[in-house]
């Protein structure tokens, strides 16, 4: 099929909560961008955290909508941060091809003596900990995970990194999230956040274009390297360096306008969107399979006037069952 160019003022934007694939031929970038919205209210709105997580728990969700839908295949990414901060565990998992979950833990009483302190860097809010990507194939495959330490930097670096040692592709992320307020179409005040992102990478046809230095000499991670990069890769890391938050998160600036700006010289060619959802994949049949392998005494211990209650900590969801189906499970067992 030939090319077609498209003008940008005719072009029909890929909007809110849809993951844009994009390739620069010019600099040989291929990568993804994207703006979420009412997705983002929604999974933030469930849970009312406080701004400073939910800034956080923004930056995560966009970034494994990012790298989800990638997956080639009907799997799931889970990402997942693990620290002595405050805000100790996020979790973003994108199961393919379009649904999305998420949600943070924190301890209020730190969280507040954190804020007291004017420490409300993702750095002093996650604490030291890891990072860790989870690739879920399904049935029968093994599941992959990747883990990089988090060091004090910012998210969109500690990704950097990991993709810099799991697939040695130089690659580089800009992440941004903005907390508004605004008036609905009633006139009433409202609330909300937006977020944005864009990943790229360097994919170049000659592989030597890369040009490694391998640093490690065989006694250290065999994903510890430096990259010379290639003139294409320079030209392309520096601009992406040039966006700032307004221009991630403003929904006057599409994805495909931003990606003009960038790099309209070089040509950039966009393909079909990938839109993610809001879903969670708990159910009463799935929370109950986990239930069925708690012992009587658990079960007791978890009763409340005969039923026993589970919330889902990504949907809020709550599950209610009486303690009597599980006494017939246990009986069917013996």
């Amino acid at each position: 099929m030939a090319d077609v160019t498209v003008e940008l003022d005719d072009l029909k934007f890929a909007g809110d909560d849809n993951v844009l694939p994009f390739q620069i031929e010019g600099l040989d970038v291929r990568g993804r961008a994207v703006q979420v919205g009412p997705l983002l209210n929604t999974i933030l709105q469930r849970h009312d955290y406080p701004p400073v997580v939910a800034r956080l728990l923004a930056e995560a969700t966009v970034l494994t909508a990012l790298i989800g839908t990638s997956l080639k295949f009907s799997g799931k990414l889970t990402l997942q941060t693990k620290g002595d901060g405050p805000v100790d565990l996020l979790v973003a998992d994108f199961t393919a091809p379009e649904s999305m979950r998420a949600y943070a833990r924190f301890d209020q009483e730190r969280l507040d003596a954190a804020l007291a302190e004017g420490k409300t860097s993702p750095a002093e809010l996650l604490g030291t900990g890891i990072l860790a990507f989870t690739i879920d194939q399904g049935m029968g495959m093994q599941p992959y995970q990747g883990i990089v330490p988090m060091d004090g930097s910012s998210l969109e670096e500690i990704a950097g990194t990991y993709f810099r040692q799991s697939e040695q592709l130089p690659t580089r992320i800009r992440l941004g999230v903005a907390e508004f307020f605004d008036r609905d179409e009633d006139g009433k005040p409202r609330h909300g956040w937006r977020a944005g992102g864009v990943l790229a990478q360097f994919l170049p046809q000659a592989p030597e274009r890369l040009r490694q230095k391998d640093l490690h000499g065989g006694d250290g991670d065999e994903g510890d390297f430096e990259t010379d990069h290639d003139d294409a890769w320079t030209e392309a890391a520096t601009l992406l360096e040039t966006v700032d938050t307004d221009e991630l998160t403003d929904p006057q600036v599409p994805v495909e306008r931003l990606l003009f700006r960038l790099f309209h010289e070089r040509g950039v060619r966009i393909y079909d969107p990938q839109p993610v959802f809001d879903r969670c994949n708990c159910s009463r049949d799935k929370i109950k399979g986990v239930l069925s392998g708690f012992t009587a005494e658990e079960i007791r211990d978890s009763e409340e006037n005969g039923m026993v209650s589970v919330t889902c900590e990504f949907c809020s969801t709550t599950y209610r069952y009486e303690t009597s189906e599980f006494d017939v499970l246990a009986a069917a067992k013996n």
